[in-house]
């Protein structure tokens, strides 16, 4: 059952790796870097300080640090524990995937992309989406981000779903606790 699933995973990332194209390939090596995130998190700042006043968007600045902190430290443990090469790194898949001479660290499983980046979505839509509905689309956003790290060939789909899933769960929990507390912070 887990061989299978296993070669299922490299057939898949091998597919999404072949209908890439170089047209496409600066897309996706801009979505990859987090650094070009930085304008959307500024902005969702700048929202959550307008539609919270400045000691709920204080709050929230711990909240949102706590997160990512929790979900990132806790990606590296998995990476670290589960030692699964990225499919860059493995001997047996480099010669069958597109050479983008791009990769990262040696481990693969879970991807921290993924996880930040949907803990960042679902913390922020369920800390703003009775001011601002049309914060969803930040799933949007965590989807392309997840999904560029199989097409550059440095995570396998099951590494991004299970950090989508991972980093969705922290970002629910922390933006519940984030509510909890400020309704108590009232009393």
């Amino acid at each position: 059952m887990i061989e299978s699933l296993i070669e299922f995973d490299k057939s898949l990332l091998l597919w999404i790796q072949q209908i890439g194209s170089p047209s496409a390939d600066p897309f996706w090596f801009f979505i990859t870097k987090k650094e070009n995130s930085i304008p959307l998190y500024l902005f969702m700042l700048y929202l959550s300080f307008r539609k919270l006043g400045r000691e709920r968007f204080l709050y929230l600045l711990v909240f949102v640090a706590l997160l990512i902190t929790v979900s990132d430290q806790v990606t590296n443990l998995f990476k670290n524990g589960f030692m699964r090469l990225r499919p860059c790194h493995d001997p047996e898949m480099i010669a069958l995937l597109r050479d983008l001479d791009y990769c990262g660290g040696r481990f693969s499983f879970f991807s921290g992309h993924a996880s930040n980046s949907f803990a960042f979505a679902t913390f922020f839509i369920g800390v703003l989406r009775r001011y601002i509905p049309a914060v969803r689309w930040l799933l949007l956003w965590a989807f392309l981000m997840t999904y560029s790290r199989v097409y550059l060939g440095v995570h396998y789909p099951i590494d991004i779903i299970t950090g989508a899933l991972f980093g969705s769960l922290w970002g629910i929990l922390f933006s519940n606790l984030y509510w909890k507390f400020i309704l108590n912070k009232r009393d």
